[in-house]
């Protein structure tokens, strides 16, 4: 080859490496609170250019050590729904223009309501729960292919799957999904989890695409249900492009480089705490891939929030779960949970923060008096139960219980209610992906009709696991991958379909017809939503509580013994005053509550009193 044809060759590749490579985020909104948006430009020396424009307020230009990175703040406020130019100027005078995209916004976007105590969640992980389409189950650009023999690989369960089912999702009773992340995840094994992302505002192709994803949610909300989106604010993957080329050395906590969280989240209200080790739980990566981020650096604060605004915005979403919240800098995730809910202030956010210790949990609640001592107030509008999850891990299978074991640790889980700000706003559940399935830790029927019938009638916003509606097991000892295992008839070729009555198993039919019963039920009992509670403390191992409200009221009993037990109402005349019948919702049929009630060993009652 002569000189002459390779000097323009090079030319023209150091042209194209001089391009904008990408803009985030790749669009906006009109009349947004959020209108002074931080635009990231990426693209080789990108640096080195001025910004400006003509018809798109530029504010602000930051540059970090790493000159393939601009920051450009611009001001949308006054601006309506169309295409703006941006124009890069070189050193030499040359031009790249970008264009940038202003849409409209859906009619009372900012006031979507968000999943509340009327809901029931249903979790799911994508992956597998169903495999709509097997075209998409491997790709070209991504490292990890689909082989459903390993149980921590990929195994093609997506978006069109989710979808295609989303009728025997409604028919059980749930009226929300909560779907483990589908941001393209690019690791080379166990990315089916999805919680290492690679690129935030990419659906992963092995799951569908972007639209898919909007679609998910215009079926769902056909079926007024809700979408939930599973949102890491914490760390994301080795393999994400920015982790690749760092912006700033600071992006990232480094100590230099890797360092181990110590997961001790008492750290972060800890008033003896050593700085060091408050600092390996906030800054410390929560696995060796999973590079931690520095909220506070203002960049990739206002980064996270713009893009979880934007998938709220683009996606049409009705909530996010925050994977490990309680790991972040506390003071910077108040920041980004207040930003999004200035956004959309009737949006719903629950955060995972396992902890043991309902003080501990409550102080993350917004508005909570405990996070007032220290002059903290996270604007976390929801938390999770984990001491009741704790609870049902043990009280249901416990063979000596006593004073402070059996039902009595779910009962005094609810005396601690007067610390958390808003009761009716915390999500409870028996099991999720990470922990061991009820299932196999109980692997007697009547211990999941007790556990499911508590969890769908006392305060706060239900959630269930994927498969345990239908007796799935799974075994925590033997890894992730076996309580992550594939829904029966998510596959073609698969022996069993339980997503339809009639390839129902017999055990499979037992608890699916239960858990629909109930759950069903429950959707329409305002009471349960937003009642009252009164309970009793446990005796011979029954637990007895009521819900009640100025017009309804409900008592359920729950006999975890094996004998049957004959209560005494007087006991409960407080609530019951001068009623003497009711209606057992799971058996269909009037009961007497006139001087004792007698419960079969091991069997829940629900009893509807009008």
């Amino acid at each position: 080859m002569s000189y002459k044809i390779v000097l323009p060759l090079l030319l023209f590749s150091a042209l194209l490496r001089a391009q904008v490579e990408r803009v985030e985020p790749p669009f906006w909104w009109e009349d947004m609170n959020h209108d002074k948006v931080q635009l990231m430009l990426y693209g080789d020396a990108i640096a080195q250019k001025s910004v400006s424009s003509e018809d798109l307020p530029v504010l602000n230009v930051l540059k970090t050590e790493n000159q393939n990175y601009l920051f450009v703040t611009v001001d949308t406020g006054d601006l309506s729904a169309g295409s703006y130019e941006l124009v890069l100027t070189a050193s030499d005078g040359t031009t790249e223009t970008v264009d940038y995209e202003l849409r409209s916004r859906r009619e009372a976007s900012g006031l979507r309501q968000g999943f509340d105590s009327s809901d029931l969640i249903y979790l799911l992980m994508p992956d597998r729960f169903a495999n709509g389409n097997p075209e998409n189950d491997s790709h070209p650009a991504l490292k990890e292919k689909a082989d459903r023999s390993f149980d921590g690989g990929r195994h093609g369960g997506d978006i069109e799957g989710i979808i295609q089912n989303l009728d025997y999702i409604e028919n059980l009773g749930a009226t929300a999904i909560w779907s483990t992340p589908l941001c393209e995840d690019d690791d080379e094994r166990y990315s089916y989890h999805t919680y290492a992302q690679s690129d935030v505002y990419r659906i992963d192709p092995r799951y569908g695409t972007n639209e898919d994803y909007k679609r998910l949610a215009s079926e769902l909300h056909k079926r007024e249900m809700k979408l939930i989106m599973d949102y890491v604010t914490n760390h994301w993957g080795l393999e994400h492009w920015m982790i690749q080329d760092l912006p700033a050395y600071d992006w990232i906590h480094q100590f230099p480089g890797y360092g181990q969280t110590n997961y001790r989240m008492t750290t972060q209200m800890d008033p003896n705490a050593s700085a060091i080790d408050t600092r390996y739980n906030e800054d410390g990566w929560f696995v060796r891939s999973m590079p931690d981020l520095n909220q506070e650096n203002p960049l990739v604060l206002n980064y996270l929030i713009q893009n979880a605004i934007w998938w709220i915005e683009y996606a049409d979403l009705d909530g996010f779960r925050v994977d490990t919240y309680s790991y972040g800098n506390k003071k910077a995730m108040a920041e980004w949970t207040n930003a999004v809910m200035k956004e959309y202030p009737n949006f719903n956010i629950v955060g995972e923060v396992w902890m043991h210790d309902q003080a501990q949990i409550a102080y993350w609640q917004k508005d909570s008096e405990l996070g007032a001592i220290q002059s903290f107030n996270s604007h976390l509008p929801s938390v999770m139960d984990f001491t009741l999850h704790n609870g049902v891990m043990e009280a249901f299978r416990e063979e000596n219980p006593g004073w402070n074991k059996g039902m009595i640790t779910i009962y005094e889980n609810f005396v601690n209610d007067f610390l958390y700000p808003d009761i009716d706003n915390i999500m409870v559940f028996a099991e999720n992906h990470d922990t061991p399935r009820i299932n196999e830790l109980y692997r007697d029927f009547r211990d999941y009709r007790l556990i499911m019938t508590l969890i769908a009638t006392v305060r706060g916003i239900p959630q269930i696991y994927y498969g345990s509606e239908i007796g799935m097991q799974g075994d925590k000892q033997k890894g992730d991958g076996d309580i992550r295992r594939d829904f029966p008839g998510g596959w073609s070729g698969d022996k069993v379909s339980a997503f339809k009555a009639e390839g129902r198993t017999k055990q499979q039919k037992q608890y699916y017809d239960f858990s629909s019963q109930l759950f069903n039920w429950r959707k329409n009992a305002e009471v349960i939503h937003r009642g009252e509670t009164t309970h009793f403390v446990p005796a011979n191992e029954t637990y007895v509580y009521f819900r009640h409200d100025d017009t309804n009221l409900v008592m359920v009993v729950l006999n975890n013994s094996e004998e049957v037990q004959t209560i005494d109402l007087r006991r409960f005349s407080e609530m019951l005053k001068d009623e003497i019948s009711g209606y057992d919702i799971l058996q269909g049929k009037q009961v007497k509550l006139e001087k004792t009630l007698e419960v079969s060993g091991k069997t829940p009652m629900i009893i509807e009193i009008k």
